[in-house]
């Protein structure tokens, strides 16, 4: 079993204190985000990869020795300011803590993600480029992936395009970014590719891959695992994972998140979150009915 933590929430930069009480208790539940009353348990034994989803992978630096479990990063480190992203940590940290997790897992286990990329007024295709450029200066040496893609249309974008004032690509944008992204990585001994999309830049030497590239968790784990199917996206082909996390919890407020769209509720949960619960929103109830998950 490959888990992640977490593609529903940033886990890392908000609830270390809780997933490192599971990981020392030796198992965790979570509840089905459709049929709430459906919890699944996993076992840490059961577990053989652990993948990291962040923004801020700060506070889960001092317990990384002690875990026993091949470990993957994917920290996603974009160039928006506070009017998109109200809560994010400081960034400077952010390339030295990635700086010592590559020296810690090695940097072919720590991708970056420049995620989502979107154009307005303000954020234009030029201050992509030069940000994209920043980005790959300070981390060469450090990391040899990059992973990027563009904004979807989430009910939480829609809810904030006052915010976003979203410019659409032309082919034009997209030949330029795709040819300027690839020479910048290039340059700084780095792959580039798109994450999920339909348009993959392959063709302005973008590399073809996936966030979690089944064929490096074989070589991690020895395993074989299927196409992740669970994801409603029929561009994305990555090994199957099992995520601990839940909807409308993550403090970051970003104007472009698919996983929060309520910020009433993230307040609400936030209030429901113990670090001695088994699972990250709650605590059991009598009538839930749970399940030993494998796999």
């Amino acid at each position: 079993m490959i888990l992640n933590v977490s593609g529903r929430t940033d886990i890392v930069a908000f609830y270390t204190p809780w997933f490192i009480n599971r990981y020392h208790e030796g198992f965790v539940d979570v509840r089905n985000p459709i049929y709430p009353k459906l919890v699944s348990r996993i076992y840490f034994n059961d577990v053989d990869l652990i993948v990291f989803c962040t923004k801020n992978p700060h506070p889960i630096l001092p317990y990384l020795k002690e875990m026993n479990k091949p470990i993957l990063f994917q920290v996603t480190l974009t160039p928006y300011k506070i009017d998109i992203e109200p809560n994010v940590f400081d960034k400077k940290q952010v390339i030295l803590d990635i700086k010592k997790i590559a020296n810690l897992l090695g940097k072919e286990n720590v991708y970056v993600r420049y995620d989502p990329i979107f154009l307005n007024n303000y954020y234009t295709l030029d201050y992509h480029l030069r940000a994209f450029e920043k980005l790959c200066k300070e981390l060469d040496g450090y990391i040899a992936h990059i992973i990027v893609s563009f904004i979807d249309d989430y009910k939480n974008v829609r809810k904030n395009m006052n915010a976003l004032r979203i410019k659409n690509f032309t082919n034009e944008d997209f030949k330029k970014l795709g040819l300027s992204f690839s020479k910048i990585a290039h340059t700084h001994h780095m792959t580039v590719q798109t994450c999920g999309e339909y348009n993959t830049l392959e063709e302005y030497g973008f590399r073809v891959g996936d966030c979690v590239p089944r064929c490096l968790v074989k070589k991690i784990t020895g395993k074989n695992y299927p196409k992740w199917k669970g994801r409603n996206n029929k561009y994305c082909s990555c090994a199957s994972m099992v995520d601990i996390g839940s909807y409308n919890t993550c403090m970051h407020y970003c104007k472009y998140c698919y996983a929060n769209y309520d910020e009433e509720q993230i307040k609400d949960n936030v209030r429901k979150h113990y670090n001695d619960s088994t699972m990250l929103i709650g605590y059991l109830e009598s009538d839930d009915k749970i399940s030993v998950r494998k796999n």
